[in-house]
């Protein structure tokens, strides 16, 4: 189970809306066949490690493992189960169900009721790990939420005074640091900024720095303030922008999202999100944009680097209660020396 995990993470950041899906054959307690899920639309990983098995007449005496029950409808591909009954597969050992209404616990039935002999449950925590994007989206109905920030050792996040700089970022963190966020970029399905992050930064919020595709990029600008000729208007990636104002022709791979800033803003974005089946989602700033997804206790995880550096004044870093964290998270800190910089990750729930 542990190396269909390991294989299905060769999937990460590109199986979207699909989840991460690892699965291995084994015979007489050797691995005869193996595959991942590699892109949506694309087959499953039980049809790649059944089709890589060189004598097909061993899978009858075969045990297949998968992190992920199979699937039991018909989407761009045909139902897994259908082919594991097919090839007379007769035992199946599965990480953890589908949370997907259109499986969910069906494929084990369909399995079962044609004789295989079934057990879930194996490594199941690694295997829901392995999906918490998936699993938020289809139990939240909602992305998963990562908020990521830079702060000084005085907890700032952007000097008092700026000079002038032509647009270019005020870096906190090192070089190492940069790339591991671009990284990330490359895991999540979308990253999002507010209206004085991109005036301020004029930030591409693309993945340059690390090989993998770059995320969808998200900004909010209730009055389109932000000028054209900033980044996020080149084309170059999905954008959307979230704005109040309607009846404005989306193009050059730009769109608008209306919603209503009178109410709350956070879940409208995230009904939106849920919509157009982003499953996850890294909130960069600023304060008030990651605020107020702290605020409304709308997050998964936290990832917070600490640089080498003080401004004494300027725009205070966003702030978790300390009776929160510490009543609830003291278990679930991850904490890292990146050269001089300290990257902590708070995980919620």
């Amino acid at each position: 189970m542990q190396r269909c995990i390991d294989l299905a993470k060769n999937g990460l950041g590109i199986t979207y809306p699909n989840p991460l899906v690892g699965s291995v054959i084994v015979f007489e307690n050797r691995i005869i066949g193996e595959g991942w899920h590699k892109k949506a639309g694309e087959p499953h990983a039980e049809v790649n490690a059944i089709n890589s098995v060189k004598d097909q007449s061993l899978l009858s005496k075969s045990t297949l493992y998968v992190n992920l029950e199979p699937c039991s409808h018909f989407g761009k591909t045909p139902p897994c189960s259908d082919l594991i009954v097919d090839k007379k597969i007769k035992e199946v050992i599965i990480g953890s169900i589908d949370l997907n209404s259109k499986v969910s616990g069906k494929g084990i039935e369909h399995l079962k009721n044609s004789g295989c002999q079934v057990e879930v449950g194996i490594l199941e925590k690694q295997c829901k790990e392995l999906n918490k994007r998936f699993f938020t989206f289809h139990k939240k109905k909602r992305p998963f939420i990562i908020l990521k920030w830079a702060e000084t050792k005085d907890k700032f996040i952007y000097p008092a005074i700026q000079k002038k700089r032509n647009l270019k970022p005020i870096w906190i963190s090192n070089i190492y640091s940069l790339q591991l966020v671009h990284k990330w970029r490359t895991e999540e399905q979308a990253v999002l900024v507010g209206t004085n992050t991109v005036k301020k930064d004029n930030p591409k919020l693309n993945a340059r720095n690390y090989y993998g595709k770059s995320p969808i990029r998200l900004a909010i600008d209730k009055d389109l303030t932000i000028s054209k000729s900033f980044n996020i208007y080149d084309g170059m990636l999905e954008t959307i922008i979230f704005t109040s104002i309607k009846n404005i022709k989306n193009n050059n791979n730009v769109s608008l999202e209306k919603i209503n800033f009178s109410k709350n803003v956070t879940k409208q974005i995230l009904k939106v999100l849920y919509k157009r089946e982003i499953q996850s989602v890294i909130i960069e700033g600023g304060t008030k944009t990651l605020q107020s997804f702290i605020d409304q206790d709308l997050w998964d995880e936290a990832k917070i680097f600490t640089g080498d550096v003080c401004f004494n004044d300027g725009i205070k870093s966003p702030t978790f209660t300390s009776e929160k964290i510490d009543k609830n998270y003291p278990c679930q800190v991850y904490r890292k020396v990146i050269k001089n910089d300290k990257l902590t990750i708070y995980s919620n729930g």
